[in-house]
């Protein structure tokens, strides 16, 4: 089984591009930094991952995160190994995204700080309930 979960910060924007061809499917890149639990003295606590989300998830991403939005994901780890110019080999992991929500803190929620669409229907339902 290969399956990861993270809950972390946008390192940068994302990046959107579309495949080509008849069908073309939307792919957006970006970044993740997730805080370390646990970490050892003198050790980093935050680890980097780079992401790739496809179709619908990547337009979500797009639309609605930027960098320092927070986010729940879960996916799977790919090795994107590959030689370089150089006829060196280059090893790399990425984070390809199944299932991707918000997870903004409660202090970044507040109906007028946040465009999210989830936060926003969030606050519309409390106000309309509160009357």
């Amino acid at each position: 089984m290969n399956k990861v979960i993270l809950m972390g910060n946008l390192t940068r924007d994302p990046e959107i591009r579309y495949s080509q061809g008849e069908n073309s499917l939307a792919i957006a890149r970006f970044g993740i930094a997730v805080n370390r639990r646990f970490a050892r003295q003198g050790d980093t606590d935050t680890d980097f991952f780079n992401c790739t989300a496809f179709g619908r998830q990547a337009e979500f991403v797009e639309k609605y995160f930027q960098k320092g939005s927070r986010m729940l994901m879960t996916g799977r780890i790919q090795n994107d190994n590959y030689t370089n110019n150089n006829g060196e080999k280059v090893y790399s992991v990425q984070i390809i995204a199944e299932e991707i929500e918000f997870a903004e803190r409660k202090k970044h929620s507040g109906c007028k700080r946040s465009p999210r669409w989830k936060l926003w229907w969030r606050c519309s339902t409390a106000k309309r309930s509160s009357k």
